[in-house]
C-alpha cells in the first residue's frame, strides 16, 4: 500500500505546482497592463468610438463645390474681378459690368455651370439691407453685365461666385468681391435682432440647429403657410431653397450649400443644409424659394457663437 501511495502523492504535488505557476503568471500578465487599448474588449470600443466620429467637411454632400474664404477680395490664386464701376446711381435700375481674369491677365471665358448657371452675382449694402442676386450674362470677350435693381446710397460690395472650366483654377471654386460706392444722402438700417424665424410673403420660414464658427453644421429650415407645413416648393437653381449669408461688420460672404435632393414639385416643407461659417457674431441669411412661378426671399439674423 506504501509502494503504491507514493506515486499517487507525488502526481498531485505537481499538479498543484503548476496551478500556482499558472495563476502566477495570469496575475503578472494582469498587472503589467499599462493602457486600456491591452485590456479585452476595450479594443472594439476604440473602433466604435472612430466609426462614430463627425464626418469631415468632405465627406459630405453638398460640400464639394463650396469655395474657400470669405470672399472679402478681389484677387486669389492669379484670379482678378476687375470694374471700371466704382460708383453707381441710386434709385433707378442700373448695369455693373466686370471681368474675370486668370493668372495669365487674360479675361476668362469658359466657367463651370454651378446649381444651373456659370456666374452668380450678389450685392449687399454694408448695413447688410438691400440684398440681390443676379445671374449675370457675359460677352464673348468676357466681359459680364449685371442689372442691379434701385440702390440706397451708401457702400456696398458686390461678388462674383464662378468656377474656371479651364486653365490652371479649373473646377476649384472662387468667390471674388469689389466695393462700389453709391451717392447721396442715405440713412443706416439697423441689424434685427438675432431671431429663429421669419415671415415673407405669407410664409413662414424657422431655422434649426447650432453652427459654430468655422466648423462644418447641419441647420434644418423648415416652411409653412398658415400654420401648416408647405409641400409644393418649386425647384430653384437645382434645389428647393438657395441660402446665403453675409456678417456684420465686414460683410463677409458664406453659401449654406443645400443637401435636399430635388424629386419634382413638392418639396418641403424641411429643407436641409450644410452651415459654415467662419467668423463668430452676427450673420443675415437669405433664403430664397420658389413657389407657384414666384420667388420668395426671406432674410433673419442668426447669432454664431
Amino acid at each position: 500500500m506504501l509502494t503504491s501511495a507514493r506515486p499517487i502523492a507525488r502526481r498531485r504535488a505537481l499538479a498543484a505546482a503548476g496551478t500556482a505557476v499558472v495563476l502566477t503568471l495570469a496575475l503578472a500578465a494582469c498587472g503589467s497592463s499599462t493602457n486600456s487599448s491591452s485590456m479585452p474588449g476595450m479594443d472594439h470600443s476604440a473602433k466604435a468610438s472612430s466609426a462614430s466620429a463627425s464626418p469631415s467637411t468632405d465627406d459630405m454632400p453638398g460640400m464639394d463645390h463650396m469655395a474657400a474664404g470669405n470672399g472679402l477680395t478681389d484677387n486669389k490664386d492669379g484670379y482678378r474681378l476687375t470694374s471700371k464701376n466704382m460708383a453707381l446711381a441710386a434709385g433707378k435700375q442700373t448695369p455693373y459690368r466686370f471681368t474675370v481674369t486668370g493668372p495669365d491677365g487674360k479675361p476668362v471665358t469658359t466657367f463651370a455651370v454651378d446649381q444651373t448657371k456659370r456666374m452668380h452675382f450678389y450685392a449687399i449694402r454694408s448695413d447688410l439691407s438691400g440684398f440681390q442676386h443676379i445671374h449675370p450674362t457675359m460677352a464673348a470677350d468676357g466681359t459680364w453685365n449685371a442689372d442691379l435693381a434701385s440702390l440706397a446710397p451708401g457702400s456696398w460690395r458686390v461678388f462674383a461666385s464662378f468656377t474656371p472650366d479651364s486653365g490652371a483654377g479649373k473646377g476649384t471654386a472662387f468667390v471674388l468681391s469689389r466695393t462700389v460706392t453709391v451717392p447721396g444722402t442715405g440713412t443706416e438700417t439697423p441689424l434685427p435682432a438675432a431671431a429663429r424665424t421669419a415671415e415673407v410673403d405669407g410664409y413662414t420660414v424657422t431655422v434649426n440647429g447650432e453652427p459654430m464658427a468655422g466648423m462644418a453644421h447641419p441647420i434644418t429650415v423648415t416652411i409653412t403657410k398658415d400654420g401648416k407645413p408647405v409641400t409644393g416648393l418649386e425647384p430653384y437653381l437645382d434645389t428647393y431653397a438657395h441660402l446665403t449669408a453675409f456678417h456684420q461688420g465686414d460683410t463677409a460672404f458664406a453659401h449654406l450649400h443645400p443637401t435636399t435632393k430635388v424629386n419634382g414639385y413638392h418639396g418641403g416643407p424641411e429643407l436641409s443644409f450644410n452651415a459654415e461659417l467662419p467668423t463668430s457674431g452676427n450673420w443675415r441669411l437669405f433664403l430664397q424659394f420658389q413657389t407657384a412661378g414666384t420667388l420668395h426671399t426671406a432674410a433673419l439674423t442668426l447669432n454664431v457663437g
